[in-house]
């Protein structure tokens, strides 16, 4: 399945490349996270409780970064095992240009699923695949401004 998109954020595009390499910025603003360790500077373990349609799991994975380009481009490449409810696994191509203080990311992104969540179907893992990549850059938004929930009330 290929999920892709764009999104604009009010900051640089250094201080987005920055952020996406900050754990902390990331723990905020990956959906569902209970736990991200970043192993090296380019590799991640995380733990994120998910539901997908009826399919409620908590998938533990790795995400090792590669191509990179400083300030401009890199791959994501991960898997995830959420036990009996399957697997996902997929690649990410990340961009990063600009227009002033405005940074663009595109992403283009080719996963893959199994077990119990390839049963559920296309449609719906693609919807939820798209709400979750909303939600996360919703909280990217937040985490990159310095907002806490407090401040953004």
């Amino acid at each position: 399945m290929e999920l892709e998109g764009s999104q604009e954020l009010a900051a640089t595009p250094a201080e987005v490349w920055q952020a996406l390499f900050d754990r902390d910025i990331l723990e905020q603003a990956i959906p569902g996270c209970e736990s991200l360790e970043q192993n090296s500077e380019t590799s991640f373990s995380a733990i994120v409780k998910l539901k997908i349609g009826p399919v409620s799991a908590r998938f533990k994975g790795n995400v090792e970064l590669s191509d990179i380009v400083p300030g401009a481009s890199c791959t994501l490449s991960g898997k995830g095992s959420g036990g009996i409810a399957g697997f996902a696994k997929g690649d990410a191509r990340v961009t990063l240009t600009s227009e002033g203080n405005v940074a663009t990311l595109d992403y283009k992104a080719d996963v893959t699923v199994g077990g119990k969540l390839a049963a559920l179907g296309n449609r719906l893992i693609k919807s939820t695949a798209q709400k979750l990549t909303a939600e996360f850059f919703s909280n990217f938004t937040t985490a990159l401004s310095g907002e806490t929930e407090e401040t953004a009330i």
